[in-house]
């Protein structure tokens, strides 16, 4: 199958909490300010709702007017869809190449059981720490030839940002195995006051 883009992913995602047409989607999206992972415009997120129409992973399953306004198309995830935004999560919640992807992965690794979350997060968790050993030895080696600070600012950050990461991974794994908070739809009570109001927003 074709790789989904991060908008795709997140419109699939968005789906799973049940059958919207496009401009409710896009509103419930600015409202929880997802723009902050990939840009929302009106015609690349028709385009993409096509494409994914067009890949089987939604459906349309209906068509409403409300007076004077456009006709408004209703989608459904369909099963490769929701398929699809398990395997998305599965691919790039352990990649640390492409961390535009990882954030939205995250985002959405709800929708992955607890326990597959936590064997995903502990291969990120290894390779970054892989990465951070490397890391210091290059810096070593690099103060053991005495190069100048001023050349290794970006280093020493990379380092900072990556024994952050490495510590908070290690904070998150340990709440997830630990059942510290609630994880995935079904462990949720129902939704919140504020997740009810943003959909009826939306909907308007």
């Amino acid at each position: 199958m074709e790789r989904i883009t991060r908008l795709g992913f997140m419109i699939l995602s968005l789906l799973r909490e049940g059958d919207m047409h496009p401009y409710e989607m896009m509103r419930l999206m600015r409202q929880r300010h997802d723009d902050r992972f990939v840009a929302i415009s009106n015609g690349t997120f028709y385009h993409t709702v096509g494409r994914l129409e067009r890949l089987g992973l939604l459906v349309e399953v209906g068509v409403d007017r409300a007076g004077n306004r456009p006709e408004r198309t209703t989608y459904a995830l369909t099963d490769a869809g929701r398929a699809a935004v398990a395997e998305w999560v599965r691919r790039e919640l352990p990649a640390v190449d492409r961390p535009d992807e990882f954030r939205v992965a995250l985002a959405e690794a709800h929708n992955l059981e607890r326990d597959e979350v936590v064997a995903l997060l502990r291969r990120r968790r290894a390779a970054l720490a892989a990465m951070h050993r490397e890391h210091d030895e290059m810096a070593t080696e690099a103060a053991e030839k005495a190069v100048p600070r001023q050349f290794l600012v970006e280093v020493e950050r990379d380092g900072v940002l990556l024994a952050a990461e490495v510590a908070w991974l290690d904070d998150l794994i340990t709440a997830l195995v630990e059942r510290a908070f609630p994880w995935g739809f079904d462990e949720l009570d129902g939704p919140t006051p504020s997740y009810l109001a943003d959909r009826e927003e939306a909907r308007r």
